[in-house]
């Protein structure tokens, strides 16, 4: 088990993501902070179920904040070979 890692990705925007206490598949506290440079509507999402205790998503304009407790651990990796072989998009 890590204890912490900050990540940051550029895509239409910045997003900086921290993980707390988290293995492979699990992570016991998941956060990001997001910029996009497309505007939209603002929404919160809260959700329980679906490989997360407990999440929470706000968006507005271009901000966004997403915070997860007990949840999947996001794998970035199956994202970019994704994106590499088309596969899934």
């Amino acid at each position: 088990m890590n204890l912490i890692k900050f990540s940051r990705r550029d895509d239409y925007g910045t997003d900086l993501y921290m993980q707390v206490f988290f293995t492979k598949r699990w992570a016991l506290l998941q956060a990001s902070v997001s910029w996009c440079e497309y505007p939209g509507w603002p929404y919160i999402q809260v959700k329980s179920g679906s490989g997360s205790l407990l999440s929470v998503l706000f968006w507005a304009y271009k901000f966004g904040f997403d915070i997860g407790i007990l949840e999947r651990t996001w794998d970035w990796g199956r994202c970019d070979e994704w994106q590499e072989t088309g596969d899934g998009v």
